[in-house]
């Protein structure tokens, strides 16, 4: 090994392979599972925020509507508890993919994801949920030539359609937040974006819940969905529980409507948390402000500063398990860890010694636009979202908000939306999605590494609508 990859290597030799947040002391035990039958007005299938959002929202809409929520394992125990903490206002995974999409609609889907961060906000202030909520946006960061145009491209297309709270940075301003070597620009979405620890936003949802009467199983998998009279049930390893309607949360994890399962597909995404950073390494970077970062490569990057003054670090491989498994045994990566080592340390030179504490990784439900898809199954009495592609920590709430229309038959600025109406292409079956899928990421590394300029198979995937993100 190289010198320099062993001093790499040697940055991970502590840290240790679980999630970061997932290890707070705050956790909060594990409530029973099911045994034997229940019955609901409405049965939530999934504890992560899809579903944690599903069933609060729902009791604030109708207090004597009986909620229940089951969870296969614990409530935040996957990609709710494994996430970088980037709370985003944006419900089509950023202003350039919803205006690819949807450009009649960008307006009203902004003026949307603005209420729905505001929303968020409000409840975890209303509900007491300490989760380090933090509202101070997200600088896109250029580390290449090519990017600066692209971000002033976008600064310029969202001054053009009144979009306000964006601020395009030259190197010495991005470098007076964040100052790293590699930052040649940026721009600051300064409202749009809030910081927060992911874990404890799930843990919090949770409590709500319970707080209102929701009636909460975790170590209670929802094995198969069925009609049972007017309403449908979900068998349990020790039950059963009957519903009218039934809200499917499951994202990543196959769908209990069957026909679903094509449209998403498993991607890996791994992290690295440092140990708490000195008074003098947090002045060597400043970040005072403590925005998220991000790079604006398609392998792109991810990074933010926690309460307690690590850094977290993610983002670049996007791992696609050969024929969609999701396993345990992919949620760690030790070359992917290493490269991440070596990434950090060429933004941050002037940290040099820091150690990581964490290293970790985890599955996110990956669809062929970006962005969250909706719709209905048996005859109306099911609901479900998914897709969220790495963007679910704000966007589920909103994802939320339409299962409960859906569900109730109600015809809202939502259920109108050509977003919510539309589905996106499916991804096709073996081999041809992996190989097609390698060939994406195979091109998407080399455009970064062009000047990014896209080949003919990426121009190829834009027309169709198709792409491939973590």
């Amino acid at each position: 090994m190289a010198p320099a990859a062993m001093t790499f290597a040697s940055s991970l030799s502590d840290a240790q392979p679980v999630p970061f947040w997932l290890e707070d002391p705050g956790k909060p035990g594990a409530l029973p599972a099911l045994t034997g039958d229940e019955r609901s007005d409405l049965l939530v299938v999934g504890g992560g925020y899809s579903g944690l959002w599903t069933a609060l929202l729902a009791k604030e809409r109708d207090p004597e509507r009986e909620v229940v929520l089951i969870e296969g394992r614990e409530v935040g125990w996957a990609a709710s508890g494994r996430n970088g903490g980037f709370c985003a206002a944006s419900l089509t995974h950023g202003l350039g993919n919803g205006l690819a999409r949807w450009p009649e609609e960008m307006a009203k889907l902004e003026e949307l994801g603005e209420r729905n961060l505001d929303a968020i906000e409000d409840a975890v202030a209303r509900y007491g949920i300490d989760c380090d909520f933090e509202r101070t946006g997200e600088i896109d960061v250029a580390t290449e030539p090519h990017q600066l145009a692209e971000l002033r491209e976008m600064y310029e297309e969202a001054s053009r359609l009144g979009f306000t709270g964006l601020e395009l940075m030259d190197a010495d301003a991005v470098r007076a937040e964040v100052d790293s070597p590699t930052f040649l620009g940026g721009l600051w979405d300064r409202r749009g974006v809030a910081m927060l620890h992911p874990a404890k936003l799930a843990w919090g949802l949770k409590q709500a819940c319970t707080d209102l009467g929701v009636r909460v199983y975790e170590n209670t998998p929802g094995l198969e969905l069925a009609a049972s009279g007017a309403g449908m049930a979900v068998r349990t390893p020790y039950g059963r529980v009957h519903a009218r309607r039934v809200a499917l949360g499951t994202n990543v994890f196959p769908s209990l409507v069957r026909r679903v399962r094509a449209y998403t597909v498993p991607v890996y995404d791994y992290a690295l948390m440092t140990e708490p950073l000195t008074p003098a390494q947090l002045a060597s970077i400043g970040w005072k402000r403590r925005q998220g970062l991000g790079d604006s490569a398609n392998q792109f990057h991810y990074f933010r500063i926690t309460a307690d003054h690590r850094i977290l670090w993610g983002g670049y491989d996007a791992i696609y398990p050969y024929g969609g498994k999701v396993s345990a045994e992919l949620e760690h990566r030790p070359q992917t860890y290493l490269k991440l080592a070596s990434h950090f340390f060429r933004c941050f030179p002037q940290l040099e010694g820091l150690r990581f504490s964490h290293a970790w990784g985890g599955a996110i439900d990956t669809c062929s636009r970006f962005s969250a898809f909706f719709g209905t199954a048996h005859a109306g009495k099911v609901a479900y979202a998914a897709g969220f592609t790495g963007l679910g920590v704000g966007a589920t709430r909103f994802g939320a908000d339409v299962m409960l229309d859906l569900l109730d038959g109600e015809r809202t600025e939502r259920t109108q939306l050509k977003m919510v109406r539309s589905k996106p292409l499916p991804f096709p079956p073996e081999p041809v999605a992996w190989a097609g899928i390698a060939l994406t990421k195979w091109s998407l590394a080399r455009a970064d590494s062009h000047g990014g300029r896209r080949n003919l198979w990426l121009k190829s995937m834009d027309r169709l609508g198709l792409g491939f993100d973590s």
